[in-house]
């Protein structure tokens, strides 16, 4: 049974959860319009964007991703933008303490879906690669933890440009303990991906696998 499930909590209102957070995003915007800060417009705006993501893979690539999917990316983009509100003092949000490390808990957790859903779809499409149960788990870590390293990079790269060219950063770096923690915060959310976060994915497997037998009896 799905965490959902045992709360009690409906379709409808996981659906209307995910449209009280688009409007929020939507108020972040216009908050950091009149900031001028072009690091919450952005973050913001981008969030946004991505609560589209789940209708147009629905839609043209049939791919079902319900309520719960739903809820789910867009809680993660929501808590993203908000926590760029700041202010941020060793690892304290204008939420409170531990916001950016719930953030990319919840973020990574999604990044550690997406990367087993697409390698448990490869492993099912085609006979000549096979993916026990044992190695997906450290597979899906070791996606994350790479996701992450990269992730923070860019976030020292655009950061270090913003400085340079003297503008405000949409992504920021607070240095190497910040990056350490965002890591294992990130390593956290892949676990919990790798424990009990795969049965939610079923569905998706299922349709990614069958796109791309479509694909290839379109090749042959």
């Amino acid at each position: 049974m799905k965490i959902r499930d045992k709360l009690g909590i409906s379709v409808r209102r996981q659906e209307q959860l995910t449209r009280v957070m688009e409007v929020c995003l939507v108020g972040v915007f216009f908050i950091g319009l009149d900031r001028g800060n072009v690091g919450v417009m952005v973050n913001a705006g981008l969030g946004f964007l991505v609560t589209f993501l789940p209708a147009t893979l629905e839609r043209d690539y049939d791919i079902p991703m319900d309520a719960g999917l739903t809820l789910w990316i867009t809680t993660a983009v929501f808590l993203h933008a908000v926590g760029t509100l700041g202010p941020y003092q060793s690892g304290v949000t204008v939420m409170g303490l531990g916001w950016d490390n719930m953030t990319h808990v919840l973020s990574s957790s999604l990044v550690a879906a997406i990367g087993y859903a697409t390698a448990r779809a490869i492993d099912e499409h085609t006979a000549d690669v096979h993916l026990p149960p044992r190695f997906m788990f450290v597979f899906i870590l070791m996606f994350v933890m790479a996701f992450g390293v990269i992730w923070e990079v860019i976030e020292f790269a655009i950061g270090g440009a913003a400085t340079m060219l003297g503008s405000d950063s949409i992504l920021t770096q607070y240095g190497l303990e910040d990056t350490m923690r965002d890591l294992i915060f990130d390593l956290v959310g892949g676990v919990v991906v790798a424990l009990w976060g795969t049965a939610y994915m079923t569905d998706v497997v299922g349709a990614l696998t069958d796109h791309l037998d479509g694909r290839t009896r379109k090749a042959d």
